[in-house]
C-alpha cells in the first residue's frame, strides 16, 4: 500500500512537470490572441496599476506644480525689478536723446559719426579653406557698397568690405589673421579707453585688442565698440565684451582678448553700414588699413 501512493505521488509529480512545461513553451510561442486567462491576468494588472499610477502622479504632478509656481514667481519677481529698470533706462535714454538734438540743432550740426544707411546683403559664397577669413555677399558697387565698410550682423561687428564689383563683395572677417586688418576701438567705462582690434586667438576663440595704455583700467564684461575715428566705419558699432586684459611682452601696452558679439561660424545675412558723414581725403589720413 505504501508502495502504491508513493507511485502515485511520483506520477503526479511527472505529471504536473509535464503540463507545467507544456504551459511555458504555449505561452513562450507567438500568437496572434491571448488566452482568456492571461487577458484576464493582464487586464486586472492593468487596472491595479491604472488605479495606483493616477494618484500617486497627481501627487508628484502637484508637488511639481508647486515647484513650479515657485520658479515663476521667483522669475517673475526678477523680471518686475528688471523692467522697472529698463523703463527708467528708457526714461533717462529718451531725455538723453532730447539733450543731444537740441544741442546738435543749437549747434546746427545733424550729423554724427554714428549715423549710417543700413544696406542688407545675403551670404552667396563661402571658402571651406578660408571659413574663418572671408565671405562673399550679394551686394556690390551698383548697390553703393565701397571698400573698407564696415559688416554687421544683429548681434554685432563680423568685418569690413575687402573688394568689391558690380554685383557681389567680398568681406574680411575679424577672425582673420591678416595684420593689416585693424580696426579703431573703445572699451567703454567711466572713462572711455581707446585701442586697435587687431588679431584674433584661433584656440580661445577671442578678439585682440591690442594698444590699450598700461595706466588705462579694464575690467572683465566691459563692452568694446568701434569709436568711428578711422574716417570708415560709424561709431558705437558692437564688438564683443572683455574676458581677460594681460599686459604686453614689455609692460608698455595692455591687450584685452574679447568675446566677439557675432558669430563668425554661422553667417547667413549682413547689413553693409554706408556712413553718413563725409569722410576724409586719403590724403589726410594716416593709416589707410586702421578703420
Amino acid at each position: 500500500m505504501p508502495q502504491f501512493f508513493m507511485n502515485k505521488r511520483l506520477i503526479i509529480l511527472l505529471v504536473s512537470i509535464i503540463v507545467l512545461v507544456a504551459l511555458i513553451g504555449f505561452s513562450l510561442r507567438e500568437r496572434s490572441k491571448l488566452t482568456w486567462p492571461e487577458q484576464f491576468v493582464k487586464d486586472t494588472t492593468g487596472w491595479v496599476q491604472s488605479l495606483v499610477a493616477k494618484p500617486t502622479n497627481y501627487v508628484a504632478g502637484f508637488f511639481e506644480n508647486l515647484q513650479d509656481l515657485t520658479n515663476t514667481y521667483e522669475e517673475n519677481k526678477a523680471l518686475k525689478s528688471r523692467i522697472e529698470n529698463l523703463a527708467s533706462l528708457e526714461a533717462e535714454v529718451q531725455e538723453l536723446k532730447k539733450d543731444n538734438k537740441e544741442l546738435r540743432d543749437v549747434l546746427d550740426e545733424t550729423k554724427t559719426l554714428r549715423d549710417y544707411d543700413p544696406l542688407s546683403a545675403t551670404v552667396i559664397g563661402r571658402n571651406p579653406d578660408r571659413w574663418h577669413e572671408m565671405i562673399i555677399i550679394d551686394k556690390g558697387t551698383l548697390n553703393g557698397v565701397k571698400k573698407n565698410m564696415a559688416v554687421v550682423t544683429a548681434n554685432g561687428l563680423i568685418g569690413k568690405v575687402k573688394s568689391v564689383t558690380q554685383f557681389s563683395s567680398t568681406v574680411q572677417l575679424l577672425s582673420s589673421n591678416d595684420p593689416k586688418n585693424r580696426i579703431s576701438a573703445i572699451v567703454q567705462g567711466k572713462t572711455d579707453v581707446y585701442g586697435l582690434v587687431e588679431g584674433y586667438d584661433d584656440k580661445k576663440k577671442l578678439l585682440q585688442v591690442k594698444a590699450i595704455p598700461s595706466g588705462a583700467e579694464i575690467k572683465k564684461g566691459q563692452t568694446v565698440i568701434t569709436s568711428g575715428l578711422g574716417d570708415v566705419f560709424p561709431k558705437g558699432l558692437m564688438i564683443g565684451k572683455v574676458v581677460e586684459v594681460k599686459q604686453d611682452q614689455y609692460g608698455l601696452n595692455q591687450t584685452a582678448l574679447v568675446k566677439p558679439g557675432a558669430d563668425f561660424y554661422d553667417i547667413k545675412t549682413v547689413i553693409v553700414t554706408k556712413r553718413i558723414m563725409k569722410q576724409a581725403d586719403e590724403t589726410d589720413t594716416t593709416t589707410e588699413e586702421e578703420e
